[in-house]
């Protein structure tokens, strides 16, 4: 965790290139089906989406 402001949290991380990658979600119990939608739209920025996709989906 990089920050946190309010209920939101930032989480980065900084890959050997010195790329930094940022990602930004709520911390919430539960979330909005758009609010997952896009935490998904920003995490496929940095990640494959057939490496993340199992991680939002169930089978």
């Amino acid at each position: 965790m990089v920050a946190q402001k309010g209920s939101h949290i930032k989480l980065a991380r900084i890959l050997s290139a010195g790329d930094r990658q940022t990602l930004t979600i709520p911390n919430h119990q539960e979330l909005d089906r758009g609010t997952l939608m896009a935490i998904y739209r920003q995490a496929i920025r940095y990640i494959p989406e057939n490496e993340l996709k199992n991680y939002f989906y169930a089978e």
